[in-house]
């Protein structure tokens, strides 16, 4: 796992992970689509809506605009095989683009104060996450892949100077986050479930403020 991955990883394991997610939805039934997820209000067609919205923002220079709720509420009408084909083809509109993007703009600020780099880098850990929220609705096996470690990486980041830890997670190089301190090992994804508070910290041994969502 390395801190920080970079652009051309960034940019390919993003645009894959869209593509599975639309795989993902495309054939649900109704009754899947109208499942609820561990997200709070939210059903799976909700967290789908999300999803494309974040590809809809960025293919309109609008990224940060809009909440994950007003993503939600504003495309959650289509059909899981829509939606699905929706993604499939937003993603093909801003490939381009964001294969293009040099070094020196994956460095500049982007929107919300963050890189342009780290921008990307949190969509594919959302995309990931968001998958991973489907699959635990529908009681399907968590796959873990290139998105695990993107979030693995970009949650590191995002805990720098939060919470000190020392994560040795199976299948990944030891990393220090902090400086280094509470020692976390085992399950990775389990880590990532507690550190998106989609899993109670204590089960980790971690204080609440592992979770990089809390107010």
């Amino acid at each position: 796992m390395t801190r920080r991955l970079d652009r051309d990883t960034v940019v390919r394991g993003l645009t894959a992970e869209f593509r599975a997610f639309a795989d993902l939805l495309e054939d649900l039934s109704d009754t899947a689509w109208n499942t609820p997820t561990r997200c709070s209000r939210w059903l799976v067609r909700d967290v789908a809506a999300h999803v494309l919205g974040n590809v809809v923002d960025v293919a309109q220079r609008a990224s940060g605009t809009r909440s994950p709720d007003e993503q939600a509420a504003a495309l959650r009408g289509g059909s899981p095989a829509g939606t699905a084909a929706a993604l499939r083809a937003t993603v093909a509109k801003v490939e381009p683009g964001l294969a293009a993007l040099t070094d020196e703009v994956w460095a500049a600020p982007g929107p919300a104060g963050r890189t342009v780099g780290n921008g990307v880098t949190t969509l594919w850990y959302d995309a990931y996450v968001h998958a991973d929220d489907v699959r635990a609705a529908l009681g399907r096996p968590t796959e873990h892949g290139p998105g695990l470690g993107a979030a693995l990486s970009w949650l590191c980041e995002e805990l720098e100077g939060r919470v000190p830890l020392t994560l040795r997670l199976d299948g990944f190089p030891e990393t220090a986050v902090g400086g280094g301190g509470t020692v976390v090992t085992g399950d990775p994804h389990r880590f990532v479930l507690v550190a998106t508070g989609r899993l109670d910290a204590a089960v980790l041994g971690l204080p609440a403020e592992v979770n990089v969502h809390a107010k």
